[in-house]
């Protein structure tokens, strides 16, 4: 089964600066676990200790955001794609910050 996953720029060190890469698995988590097979150290990047999706980290499945879907345990199927972005913080201070 291929999916295919979209690889953040931040991430790409794992990758070989790859943008795209292949993995497969029947869920995100066992997609994950395939990933790190063959590069090692991304899995810790997007998944906690205790097995769920780091906070910072967004996984989208064909557009649609996991943690909406059914977080780590979301069902894959071949031909489907993953986008790995990470979450941005800030914004424009308020008045309150200006000097």
């Amino acid at each position: 089964m291929a999916i295919e996953v979209r690889i953040p720029t931040i991430l790409r060190t794992y990758t070989d600066d790859q943008k795209k890469v292949e993995g497969s698995g029947d869920t995100i988590e066992a997609l994950f676990t395939d990933l790190e097979t063959r590069h090692p150290g991304i899995r810790a990047r997007l998944v906690e200790d205790s097995g769920e999706l780091r906070r910072f980290v967004n996984v989208y499945l064909n557009d649609e955001d996991v943690r909406f879907l059914g977080g780590i345990k979301t069902s894959l199927k071949d031909g489907d794609s993953i986008t790995i972005l990470p979450a941005v913080a800030g914004g424009a201070p308020s008045r309150n910050d200006a000097a």
